[in-house]
């Protein structure tokens, strides 16, 4: 089966370093390297609205669709909460003592996950008003991103730049393992359905552990010619970007590169897919919003 990617929007600003796409509204957000966020409206390619949240990077930003609200963490070391309908800021808080490099929402419980240069993974409850429920300690160096099994959502994996992946139960907040094999920095996780995990490093390679056996049972080393950046999973596809500016498609079982894409906007920074194979791609100069 062949990768199509259908253009529909190009939005041009600073770095893009984290992109999310609303479900139920054609709404693009991104956060910027300058400290801004903004909504984009990838229909009518209008700027709904743009927010200046620090003066510093924003690295992380995700829509809370179930409470109609925005999530954003930055480089000061606060999550804020606005109001996706008027933009108010709603609630604002200390979360880590660094940057913070990633959020994820929990798909049921009402829970912010982060993590952090500070080198924890922390839980925020926002029906106790924010309160820190669990924090996760273990990493040597930066946690540059988390991610959530799809299938089990009480298994959470994080990736390092002390080289290693993490796999922790939040249900009874233990780690579960690490994975030893890149020989670099990990920046980022994903999963294949809940039985692989695919990591991207500094080492430019690409892993595939088995979530069962905790093993690398591959490695396509090479697989970017800088830096791999971001890793997201569709159907049958791995698309994977990297600071060489490449974007690419892989097949999910045979592991081969299927397709290459240079958007001509610089370094990649973030991805994201909803349920709808809508998908975005955040570069050095922009964003960039297709259909599979």
């Amino acid at each position: 089966m062949d990768f199509e990617a259908v253009f529909k929007f190009v939005s041009h600003s600073e770095r893009v370093k984290c992109v999310d796409i609303h479900p139920d509204h054609p709404w693009v957000l991104t956060s910027l390297h300058s400290g801004v966020i903004q909504i984009w409206n990838y229909e009518t390619k209008t700027l709904v609205k743009a927010i200046e949240i620090y003066e510093k990077s924003v690295r992380s930003s995700k829509f809370i669709p179930r409470k109609n609200w925005i999530c954003t963490a930055s480089d000061d070391g606060l999550i804020r909460i606005f109001d996706v309908q008027s933009f108010a800021l709603l609630h604002v808080f200390e979360a880590h003592s660094d940057f913070i490099r990633s959020i994820t929402i929990h798909p049921t419980l009402p829970y912010i996950i982060s993590a952090s240069d500070d080198k924890t993974i922390k839980v925020w409850d926002w029906e106790k008003e924010f309160r820190l429920e669990q924090q996760f300690d273990g990493h040597l160096h930066y946690i540059m991103q988390i991610a959530l099994n799809p299938n089990d959502s009480s298994i959470l994996v994080s990736a390092s730049l002390d080289k290693t992946l993490k796999i922790w139960n939040l249900r009874e907040e233990k780690e579960i393992a690490t994975l030893n094999g890149h020989q670099k920095g990990v920046n980022c996780v994903a999963f294949i359905g809940d039985s692989t995990i695919i990591s991207g490093s500094d080492d430019n390679s690409i892993r595939f552990w088995n979530y069962q056996t905790k093993q690398c049972i591959d490695c396509l080393e090479g697989a970017h010619q800088n830096n791999v950046t971001f890793l997201a999973t569709v159907k049958e596809w791995i698309i994977s970007g990297s600071e060489d500016n490449f974007v690419k498609i892989w097949n999910t079982k045979s592991h081969r590169l299927g397709k290459e894409l240079n958007f001509e906007m610089g370094r990649v920074w973030s991805m994201c897919i909803n349920d709808s194979d809508v998908f975005s791609v955040g570069f050095d100069s922009g964003a960039v919003v297709s259909k599979i």
